[in-house]
């Protein structure tokens, strides 16, 4: 809230855009990969301009996502834990946070919560 203007909108009604949530949910998979993974050292193939600092640090943009959701090599190298979080977070991404929303969007989002 500001000091000299009141607000534009009531804090309960806005809403967060669907590509930071998806960019916020990609940092936190990233973040909980083993830094010295196949995964991690993939990723820096994959992406050779970004420099392994910004791999760590998660600076990824949306096109760089739906390489990865295209990419099955990417899938084979996560580890079973990293691979469930990584097909429930694509399947909230195709089927939530996009144009169109599924009938059980919600149970999509909450097994995801459950394994973040």
């Amino acid at each position: 809230m500001n000091v000299e203007h009141p607000p534009l909108a009531e804090l309960h009604k806005i809403i967060i855009p669907p590509l930071h949530i998806k960019l916020g949910l990609v940092k936190n998979l990233v973040k909980a990969m083993d830094k010295n993974g196949p995964a991690i050292k993939y990723l820096h193939e994959k992406f050779p301009r970004l420099s392994v600092a910004k791999i760590k640090k998660v600076v990824f943009v949306e096109p760089q996502i739906k390489q990865l959701f295209r990419d099955p090599k990417f899938e084979k190298i996560l580890r079973s834990k990293e691979k469930k979080v990584w097909e429930v977070f694509y399947e909230v991404s195709t089927n939530f946070l996009w144009n169109c929303k599924a009938e059980n969007y919600k149970d999509l989002v909450k097994d995801m919560l459950a394994l973040f």
